[in-house]
């Protein structure tokens, strides 16, 4: 659904974001949990200790509540006991996994894609409205054996990861969003969709290509959706604080993976600042360059010039956008590539961060707002020293595809996204 090019805007004041160059006055939004960091998830906690064969995916119920999908009495108890609830169901995990890979085994058919949905139990089988009559009969014929664990679905739109929007920083013609800045302890990154453009792809904040932002060194795509962009402009800043605009930034922390059910946020040059529900993770997309797996789904929409943009809530980054099919005005569904899979691959982080903290945890979904500087972050990274060497540079700056922000939390003392962003992002 998107990409193509980085997301890069004019400087506006007050405003920091991937890219940017040091200094100014914006508030940091600083988010994290009580406990300091991430929330282990105790649903998938009780996943990983039950296991595949008598268990089927958990999810975050409306009351906050972590629910567990469970094949048999003792299950059931466990999960109870741990202070979760449990939910009865027919299949296991590893006989909904079975179903997920007959579907991978047939011929491939673009524009269709399919996801364990542990809610209702069934694995959701999707087909775009380019899929000819002729193949989605045939498939339905292949899944008819399989017709208690499956679930078929026509959507509106195509499943696509071309773009044809509006950020102004190209390549040959495409573009797409930043993602995250990352770093491999030496080198900084923008972490960003795979189908950006293969290895030796150049990025410019212009159509002329006048001003060099940086090169794709790694690239994964089809298969997985990410790649990595180093930065070759040494007078761009690489600390993990982005614009939020309204002169506030966000702080990404630390890396993470959503649940099912959860809210999120998403950003993207065209649309802005969105926000949704995880509805399936490891889902499998046949997009018309070829299959990605692995991708969490959701109902954010976007739009083109969206891809590659962050997923996020709180502090935690969580995916990149690859695409999906809607818009903002239809809705529709789309799809992200997980950012711990995708920097543990590449063996980066987020900046201030170790190597091996990127992830493998779950995304807490509260934040706490602060007033601390941007200059605060990453002071003893080596990208902070840079960036304060280089503090009054000129007034460009990119932004990573939009904006970090904070989640939605019940506590009194936390406030909600829309007290913090302007209605028209």
């Amino acid at each position: 659904m998107v990409c193509g090019g980085l997301l890069v805007a004019q400087s506006s004041p007050g405003g920091s974001a991937h890219g940017a160059e040091s200094g100014g006055s914006s508030q940091v939004l600083d988010g994290e949990n009580a406990e300091g960091g991430p929330r282990t998830d105790l649903g998938s906690r009780l996943v990983n200790e039950l296991g595949a064969s008598r268990t089927a995916g958990n999810w975050t119920a409306a009351d906050g509540k972590p629910v567990v999908a469970v094949t048999d009495a003792d299950a059931a108890d466990a999960v109870s006991r741990a202070g979760a609830r449990a939910k009865r169901v027919r299949f296991s995990m590893d006989q909904l996994k079975s179903a997920t890979e007959t579907l991978r085994s047939a011929p491939r058919v673009a524009g269709t894609a399919w996801m364990v949905d542990p809610k209702s139990n069934k694995v959701m089988v999707l087909g775009d409205s380019s899929v000819s009559t002729s193949d989605w009969s045939k498939m339905k014929d292949m899944a008819e054996p399989m017709a208690d664990e499956v679930n078929m679905q026509r959507t509106t739109g195509t499943f696509t990861t071309k773009t044809n929007g509006a950020a102004p920083i190209f390549t040959n013609g495409s573009r797409c969003s930043a993602g995250f800045n990352v770093t491999n302890g030496q080198t900084g990154f923008i972490l960003t969709a795979g189908h950006c453009g293969p290895p030796g792809t150049p990025w410019f904040q212009d159509t002329a290509g006048k001003t060099s932002i940086g090169t794709t060194v790694q690239t994964n795509f089809p298969g997985n959706d990410f790649s990595l962009v180093r930065y070759d402009n040494t007078k761009l800043s690489r600390n993990s604080v982005l614009d939020a605009g309204n002169s506030q930034q966000v702080k990404i922390t630390n890396a993470a993976d959503p649940t099912v059910g959860q809210e999120v946020f998403r950003s993207g040059a065209t649309s802005g600042l969105r926000s949704g529900k995880v509805t399936g993770l490891n889902a499998t997309v046949n997009y018309p360059e070829g299959s990605v797996s692995g991708l969490i789904q959701t109902t954010v929409c976007a739009e083109p010039g969206d891809s590659g943009g962050p997923l996020f809530v709180g502090n935690t980054a969580l995916g990149v956008t690859s695409g999906g099919s809607g818009d903002c005005t239809k809705g529709g569904v789309t799809f992200f590539q997980p950012v711990t899979k995708a920097m543990t691959a590449l063996g980066v982080t987020i900046p201030g961060t170790r190597i091996g903290d990127a992830g493998g945890g779950t995304a807490d979904n509260s934040a706490i707002a602060s007033g601390t500087q941007a200059a605060q972050d990453d002071a003893t990274s080596l990208d902070g020293i840079m960036e304060r060497a280089r503090a009054f540079g000129p007034g460009l700056w990119i932004i990573a595809g939009g904006v970090v922000g904070f989640a939605i939390s019940l506590r009194p003392r936390r406030r909600r996204y829309n007290s913090y962003y302007s209605p028209g992002w």
